[in-house]
């Protein structure tokens, strides 16, 4: 990927405001989308029914999303793109910072607080440098978790070297000395021990270097997680060390003279806390561990809590893994409380409490945009006109089944339910003759037009039910369209495909509109499993389909996918080798929204090298063998002229779909 700064805040051309349907108003699409439950006031849909970006937060200033986007295409970005608000994550680390000032107050504690981000959420390089510069201001730290992240923090900070390192994961001889030695540079950095192992190699290195390090030790909690990832803490948690373990580490270090050096103890509790009672009980139990090695002599100055603070996907504000049933002021709250009483009931000195609450920074900060490229399913069949024969003695059963199934749904009051057992059993056994050779072509197709004319028909009058009968509940999963969407699910959102993870998913502009359908999306790689079926609903459970517009021609259709900051950059691949999207840099200045930075998304030929190939070497082979053409006179010279040119155009141009290039 390539970085362009872009010096000038340029100016915009302003989106006209749609027409709005009949009976249908922003509100109502705020209820459907519930962009103002997840969005945590950083998007809201406007009257003008625009989705807006609040980088600063609900009172800030909005950002018209599909202007951004509608800007960007004409500076020959187009989507699909990621849009970075710099003034989220500013936003989110000031909120964070906030709680937990508030819940210091309230509850008396002695001690500071600081956050650190650990960069393997999102390690990206201009995502790590704002954070590392937000973050200086406010006293907060980075965490590592391996070599090329250590050398990244190490080079970060050479003007910061008072900004906390934490090290965690399993590190060898090289990476110790590494961090030994960088003590000698003025770092702060606290290399972790997680086995006993890393102990005497930090010991050994402190002694040949002649240095006090800094020191922190991970415990392993009975208490486990919640959600995804709870199995992932407790005794068989792959971090750290047993309480037998640390005893032993303490006494090491009391052997070397090197006891004082012991500063901060951590945890590993989970990620994507979904449930604050497993929180309390496992703040609960590091705080009693940390009390207890300062009866044994370990004078800690932090307690490092790890990370685990989630994020509400879902705006449900429930136990679901994809939601969290607490805020961000009752976490602080719980954490400040009980570090603060069990120290009070030993009469230790309130430490310093660290989190690593990677996923809330950032999460917010990143939105997926994507254009709609054409649609398929089943209302291309739907033939509402469709004229049912006076006499045809000739027709098989299963098609005059569902002929008089139509005529039922035309009456003034059908019988629903009937008519749909009606129509399914007609249709499977049209298919069981069809299998067994007495179905022509002909009649299949008739009765394929009108089963999904069926369907339809009692889809819509299902939708005028106060309570839709179970056997209609399935229709409008069973009437979706498939939405082509231009982006690799792959690439983008990996944890949709690989935990199920459910992120928010709403169009951008046209939400003065009625959505009269609904879609599932399928992005363009060759992937049958390159899809997302699972959305979040009004009521905030998760359901099979989303509402959307119909695709207008010559007009394209844009769709946000939110809260995706955290892990999907780092965690995509390149499946059919499509590579990183555009990355755009937003930032608010003097009330209006400017681009301050692009970065291009790979192109064909760099993802081609990713993978060992020679792009120029793929180049020339192409030319000769144009020139073979020609010499044949199987090619014109015009005609090899055009083929090389489009192959070097290729190299060099992005790797996902043309958005002028619609399929239709």
């Amino acid at each position: 990927m390539t970085s362009t700064p872009t010096a000038d805040s340029p100016r915009k051309q302003k989106t006209p405001a749609p027409a709005a349907s009949p009976e249908w108003s922003v509100e109502a699409s705020e209820d459907l989308y519930r962009a103002n439950r997840w969005g945590q006031g950083y998007f809201r849909i406007h009257e003008d029914g625009y989705l807006y970006a609040h980088p600063q937060g609900a009172a800030g200033i909005g950002a018209n999303l599909h202007e951004i986007v509608e800007g960007l295409s004409e500076r020959g970005v187009d989507t699909p793109v990621l849009l970075r608000f710099t003034d989220i994550v500013d936003h989110r680390l000031r909120t964070l910072r906030d709680a937990f000032a508030r819940a210091i107050e309230e509850n008396n504690y002695k001690g500071d607080y600081l956050a650190a981000y650990p960069i393997k959420v999102n390690q990206q390089h201009q995502v790590v440098e704002e954070i590392a510069r937000y973050g200086h201001k406010l006293g907060y730290g980075l965490e590592v978790g391996s070599k090329p992240e250590l050398l990244a923090v190490m080079a970060m900070t050479i003007d910061t070297p008072d900004q906390l390192i934490i090290c965690n994961g399993f590190k060898d001889s090289q990476y110790i000395e590494a961090v030994i030695l960088a003590h000698k540079l003025g770092r702060k950095i606290i290399p972790v021990v997680e086995n006993l192992r890393e102990l005497m190699l930090i010991i050994s290195f402190a002694e040949k270097h002649g240095v006090r390090p800094r020191i922190g030790v991970r415990v392993k909690l009975a208490a486990m997680g919640s959600g995804r990832w709870g199995t992932s803490g407790g005794i068989k948690s792959k971090f750290g060390l047993t309480i037998a373990e640390l005893l032993r580490a303490i006494g090491t270090l009391k052997r070397h003279d090197l006891l004082d050096c012991l500063q901060l103890l951590h945890c590993h509790s989970g990620s994507q806390h979904q449930d604050i009672a497993t929180i309390k009980m496992a703040i609960t139990e590091l705080a009693h561990v940390y009390t207890h090695m300062h009866d044994v002599g370990a004078k800690l100055k932090y307690i490092d809590i790890g990370g685990g603070l989630g994020v509400d996907y879902q705006g449900s504000v429930s136990d679901r893994p994809s939601s969290m049933n607490y805020s961000l002021e009752e976490y602080a709250s719980d954490v400040v409380y009980r570090i603060g009483s069990v120290c009070d009931a030993k009469g230790i000195e309130h430490p310093t409490i660290v989190t690593e609450c990677g996923r809330a920074m950032v999460a917010y900060s990143s939105v997926l945009i994507f254009n709609v490229l054409g649609s398929t399913g089943p209302r291309d069949l739907v033939d509402n006109d469709f004229i049912v024969p006076s006499d045809d003695v000739d027709a098989p059963q299963p098609l005059r089944d569902l002929r008089h199934a139509l005529n039922s749904l035309r009456d003034k009051n059908p019988r629903l339910v009937e008519v749909y057992h009606d129509t399914a059993r007609a249709r499977e056994d049209a298919m069981s003759l069809f299998s067994l050779g007495y179905l022509s072509l002909e009649h299949r197709a008739e009765i394929e037009r009108l089963f999904w004319t069926n369907c339809s028909l009692m889809q819509r009058a299902a939708w005028n039910l106060e309570e839709v009968p179970e056997p209609l509940q399935g229709l409008d999963d069973l009437m979706s369209e498939t939405y082509f969407a231009n982006f690799s699910l792959f690439q983008s959102l990996p944890d949709t495909w690989a935990i199920d993870q459910l992120f928010p998913i709403m169009p951008i502009h046209r939400l003065k509109e009625e959505p009269e359908q609904r879609a599932v999306f399928a992005d363009i790689t060759c992937d049958s499993d390159g899809k997302i079926d699972m959305f979040i609903s009004d009521t905030g459970e998760s359901e099979h389909t989303l509402p959307v517009h119909d695709i207008q021609p010559d007009e394209p259709y844009y769709f946000g996918v939110f809260l995706v900051g955290a892990y999907q950059e780092t965690l995509g691949d390149l499946h059919n080798l499509f590579g990183d999207p555009h990355a755009v840099h937003i930032e608010i200045e003097d009330g209006d929204w400017a681009i301050t930075e692009i970065v291009k998304g790979d192109s064909i030929s760099e993802v081609l090298s990713y993978v060992q190939f020679e792009p120029d070497k793929l180049a020339r082979a192409l030319e000769k063998e144009c020139e073979r053409a020609v010499k044949r006179k199987d090619m014109s010279v015009r005609e090899s002229r055009i083929l090389t040119q489009f192959y070097e155009t290729g190299l060099a141009g992005y790797t996902y779909l043309n958005v002028d290039d619609q399929l239709t």
